[in-house]
């Protein structure tokens, strides 16, 4: 099987911790159904989400986000194949790690799109190394 990564960032839309809490719920259920693992870092202006799994699979999460209505402006960051899981053992990792991404003011300010894969990548990669596995999905 070939795997795939997708990294999307998008503006919540009416963020509160039930609405995280919800997208989790379901992100972590059609994930462990699809074979889809990865992470969500996420604040009240910014998502940006690490997908990675069979190409078909990510691809259709993809498709379902962008038709979710809590997500606005969802733009594809990185894409395409992978070697291996960077999140193999999380169906979605919760993880606000705010200190990894852009401030507040960067994203106001064109961070998102000025930011590089590579610079993106890093952020999920920082992420990776600063948990150990899963206690409780």
């Amino acid at each position: 099987m070939s795997l795939s990564r997708v990294i999307y960032t998008s503006r919540p839309f009416g963020f509160d911790q039930n609405m995280l809490n919800s997208i989790l719920v379901t992100a972590r259920a059609n994930n462990a159904r699809d074979d889809i693992t990865g992470a969500l870092i996420c604040r009240a202006d910014l998502f940006i989400q690490y997908l990675e799994g069979p190409d078909a699979a990510v691809r259709a999460c993809l498709a379902r986000i962008r038709r979710d209505d809590r997500h606005l402006e969802v733009v594809e960051q990185v894409q395409g194949p992978v070697a291996a899981r960077l999140f193999g053992d999380w169906a979605m990792l919760d993880d606000p790690a705010q200190s990894l991404v852009w401030s507040r003011d960067e994203v106001r300010n064109g961070a998102v799109e000025a930011g590089t894969p590579e610079e993106i990548v890093a952020m999920f990669e920082a992420l990776r190394s600063r948990v150990g596995r899963p206690v409780v999905q």
